[in-house]
């Protein structure tokens, strides 16, 4: 028997992604024997649904008897090796409680045991061959490793090409096309500030002047840009504990992440271009490469995957 262990988020969006995709490949894929013990789409919904009831408690919107503890002990079973484990991490709002996430699961298939272990960072810790497969946002590449051109990164397919190998082994595989999407949004007076009649990469390439955006997103912003376009653009961020479309709104001009762009309207923006996608990735440092990696990866994400990969 191997194991392959996957590095995936310990919560939220990603995650529950990672989970309907390996619920939905296994049950589509005929290399998995279909006497498996294991429902793998009741034990994706239960821990998506663990970790949602979770958050709700962390944001007091849920209120229960068991303390934290009791609720870790009541989840995790070491006794069970395909049932789910759980953590407790400090989470970021006021007063920092405890919140529990996910930590691991074991799912059988076949001669492989699919090991899923929940990290902060998946992506760092396949650049320190800690895994050798994980998923994570295709947002923390652009962040973190390729290089910056003259020319705009547009698609996630553009993305393993403006990785330095000396820098990673890391390379993109595929996407899960959970995605929202990195917008260009401004305010109509600064959309009439230039000749360009396209609210686009030309826009910004013609604009000279203050760009709101998460500081975070500054590296991604003028990867997905272009450093052309952002010359004369100066970068300003969010105030303290206002939403990012409220202060873009103040500026003129910014990028920020949308799904349906209301927010965005309410604050009296217009969208422009979607940029880049923000799209939960399958990823692989290809150091270490083997038959069974090989074969993980193709379940995962396979020929039908409907990630901005393709696009």
């Amino acid at each position: 028997m191997t194991t392959v262990s996957v590095a995936v988020p310990r919560k939220g969006r990603p995650l529950e992604a990672v989970l309907d995709r390996v619920a939905r490949r296994v049950d589509e894929s005929s290399r998995i024997p279909t006497d498996s013990s294991t429902d793998v789409t009741a034990l994706a919904d239960s821990i998506s649904s663990t970790l949602r009831y979770e958050k709700a408690i962390t944001k007091g919107r849920q209120e229960v008897a068991e303390d934290v503890y009791e609720r870790l002990a009541a989840y995790s079973s070491l006794d069970h090796p395909t049932r789910p484990e759980y953590t407790l991490l400090r989470d970021d709002r006021d007063g920092r409680p405890r919140r529990i996430v996910f930590d691991s699961v074991t799912i059988p298939l076949g001669d492989t045991d699919l090991q899923l272990i929940g990290r902060e960072e998946p992506f760092r810790a396949l650049r320190t061959h800690d895994f050798n497969l994980g998923f994570d946002s295709a947002d923390l590449v652009l962040e973190e490793v390729v290089g910056l051109r003259e020319e705009p990164i547009e698609r996630i397919s553009d993305i393993n090409a403006r990785i330095d190998p000396r820098d990673t082994d890391v390379r993109v595989v595929g996407g899960l096309g959970d995605t929202v999407y990195h917008t260009l949004m401004g305010t109509p007076e600064t959309c009439q500030r230039t000749d360009v009649d396209t609210f686009d990469r030309k826009f910004v390439e013609a604009y000279e002047g203050p760009l709101c955006i998460s500081p975070r997103y500054e590296r991604l912003v003028q990867a997905v840009l272009g450093t052309a376009a952002t010359d004369g653009v100066t970068f300003q961020y969010p105030d303290g504990g206002r939403e990012e479309e409220a202060s873009i709104a103040d500026v003129g001009l910014g990028v920020y992440l949308t799904m349906t762009g209301s927010t965005a309207r309410e604050h009296g923006l217009e969208l422009g271009e979607r940029l880049f996608p923000s799209e939960t990735v399958l990823m692989e440092n290809v150091d270490g490469e083997s038959d069974a990696i090989s074969f993980v990866e193709e379940l995962l994400v396979g020929e039908s995957q409907e990630s901005a990969l393709a696009v």
